[in-house]
């Protein structure tokens, strides 16, 4: 007989000023972390939206099982001059997170980035990539300006279009 235990789920409210630390180690704070949000987002990112977060208090993968895994679809990535569409979905988060990127806990299609010069929230749609970068963020943007990307575009142009900012 075979019994499988659920991970306990615990509600976070992301408005308290404090997240708890779970008890059971090893734990992960950051942007590969599955369960966490990154800690250099903005506040602004979450306010106003209802969100809990399920941090699982169960075995959790060690931060060497986490970076190998990370480095696997890294190494699986096609050349940089061919089209986004040609990449899996793996290897393109796993690129994302190599460009400072963290991953949405609402939604697994936006991505977010804080960098000193600005602020800018990435949608991977169903036919494009959008970038939208805040004007929340560091800058003088008047309003947020967004910009829609082909996947028949290189990862090379798309990296060189998003990271040049606003």
């Amino acid at each position: 007989m075979i019994t499988i235990s659920a991970p306990k789920l615990v509600p976070i409210d992301l408005n308290s000023p404090k997240l708890p630390v779970p008890s059971s180690p090893p734990y992960r704070a950051s942007c590969s972390s599955k369960f966490l949000p990154c800690p250099h987002l903005p506040a602004s990112v979450f306010r106003g939206r209802d969100l809990r977060l399920a941090v699982s208090c169960s075995k959790s993968p060690s931060e060497a099982e986490l970076a190998a895994e990370e480095d696997e679809w890294l190494k699986r990535l096609p050349e940089k001059t061919k089209p986004l569409y040609a990449h899996s979905l793996p290897c393109v988060e796993a690129w994302l997170r190599k460009l400072g990127f963290c991953q949405s806990i609402e939604d697994r299609a936006v991505w977010f980035i804080e960098l000193p010069e600005w602020h800018a929230q990435l949608s991977l749609d169903v036919t494009d990539l959008y970038i939208r970068y805040l004007k929340t963020g560091p800058g003088n943007l008047e309003k947020d300006v967004e910009r829609r990307f082909s996947y028949a575009l290189s990862r090379e142009d798309i990296e060189n279009a998003i990271l040049g900012g606003p």
